[in-house]
């Protein structure tokens, strides 16, 4: 049965469109007794001397009655090719997508001899694109396959010939995540400087800083290490464990940081309200519910049928916890201004004040940076350079970690220090003008 109707063709649209932009890797995938029209499996960027190793085993059929098995297969196909092949099946120029001139067909069943149950190809890709690798069945409905797909894309690398398992774009990865630990690494060791040189004004607070940049590190070193091993074997070799593990640490200590320190946590009240510590208990389990979500993202890949579920899952609950991390800092300032009017230290709690704002404006700044502008500039940017997204994703975060310490390291403040009556008629000025800034 050809597909034909407006709406398969929208929710392939959709599927298709949806693929994540994950690192490509030898994936195994079970397909049990699928009626699907389209099963995306992986995406990749390939150079001159891309290769698709494909090994299809245990092939099986609910029913092949009136079944041609030519329209039956794998193929490759861009993102832009694809928009045009539904618009040849909503105009009835093919009837099914395997028979269009637009996508590379790289295995049809009907290759397969009587009885066979397995194969194996080897598809030599030249056409230096982003591509998709896409089973099809044209026969949804009347047809369910099962088989076990082994799949591995890769590039052949300069004159050495050695397999590069990552995609054309996001080779130099493993090296960014190196540096940039590295970077964190450094900055630890000058917080603890920090620390030691004015120890007898260290809060709490400081030291949970100290942890929150460790973690910071010691997950960009395991995503190194990570993209590094599936680079060269196509294969983690453990280091996705170890990398979601310090990713849901850094994760939960992260956005519980942002909480403490916009309830004023250590530095300027030693407790947490009632309210406070409700969004405490709302942000660390929407974060473990975030990490595992993650997990079913990356491990399944896009050919699940509950992929896109997760992945609006963890989207919603990303925003939410964004969202959440807000009200502290807005309760603060809100605070500090009452304060202002009542004890009679304008001066003080002016420069309070103004932190709290600064601190509220640079938090909204980089959720806005890391979850619109980056996907953004992944969406726009060229196969080639999709690392810049993730270079662009790690200094806005690296450029809030600098700000959040600097702004909040510890400091020596005397209460007791001598303000004339016009510098406090001046922040008296100044607070009222504060009272116009609308959050």
């Amino acid at each position: 049965m050809a597909l034909s109707t407006p709406s398969v063709f929208l929710s392939l649209l959709f599927l298709f469109l949806s693929i994540s932009l994950s690192f490509a890797e030898i994936r195994f995938t079970e397909v049990r007794s699928d009626e699907r029209p389209i099963i995306p499996f992986d995406e990749f960027g390939f150079t001159h001397s891309g290769r698709l190793e494909l090994n299809v085993s245990e092939i099986s059929f609910s029913n092949l009655n009136n079944i041609q098995l030519e329209k039956v297969g794998f193929f490759l196909c861009t993102r832009e090719s694809w928009m045009h092949v539904l618009q040849q099946l909503e105009d009835g120029d093919v009837t099914c997508a395997l028979l269009s001139d637009l996508v590379k067909s790289v295995y049809t069943f009907e290759k397969l001899k009587k009885d066979e149950k397995s194969f194996s190809f080897v598809f030599n890709e030249t056409d230096a694109d982003q591509f998709t690798l896409v089973f099809a069945n044209c026969f949804s409905g009347q047809l369910k396959v099962s088989m076990n797909v082994n799949s591995a894309m890769y590039n052949l690398d300069g004159k050495s010939r050695r397999r590069d398992y990552l995609s054309a774009g996001k080779t130099v990865l493993p090296r960014v995540y190196f540096l940039f630990s590295l970077t964190y690494f450094v900055l630890a060791g000058l917080w603890i400087a920090v620390l030691y040189k004015k120890r007898l004004t260290v809060f709490g607070i400081h030291f949970f800083m100290l942890a929150v940049l460790i973690l910071k590190a010691l997950n960009l070193l395991c995503e190194a290490e990570d993209k590094s091993f599936i680079k060269r074997t196509g294969f983690a070799h453990g280091w996705d464990v170890l990398f979601y593990i310090f990713s849901f640490l850094k994760g939960i200590t992260l956005f519980t940081l942002i909480v403490l320190i916009g309830t004023g946590w250590s530095f300027l009240k030693p407790y947490l309200q009632d309210k406070e510590k409700k969004v405490l208990m709302i942000v660390i389990p929407l974060q473990v519910v975030a990490n595992i979500a993650q997990v079913a993202i990356d491990e399944s890949g896009p050919f699940a049928q509950d992929w896109v579920t997760w992945k609006q899952i963890f989207l919603l609950v990303d925003v939410v916890c964004c969202c959440a991390v807000l009200f502290p800092i807005v309760w603060s300032i809100k605070n500090l201004r009452e304060a202002a009017r009542t004890d009679g230290k304008a001066a003080v709690n002016l420069m309070k004040l103004t932190l709290f704002r600064q601190y509220y404006i640079v938090v909204i700044c980089y959720i806005y940076f890391t979850r619109v502008v980056v996907y953004a500039l992944e969406t726009i940017t060229s196969y080639r350079y999709l690392w810049t997204s993730v270079v662009a994703g790690e200094l806005a975060t690296l450029a809030f970690y600098v700000f959040t310490g600097y702004k909040f390291k510890p400091e020596a403040h005397n209460p007791y220090f001598v303000i004339d009556d016009e510098e406090e008629e001046a922040a008296a000025e100044a607070l009222k003008l504060e009272d116009e800034f609308e959050l």
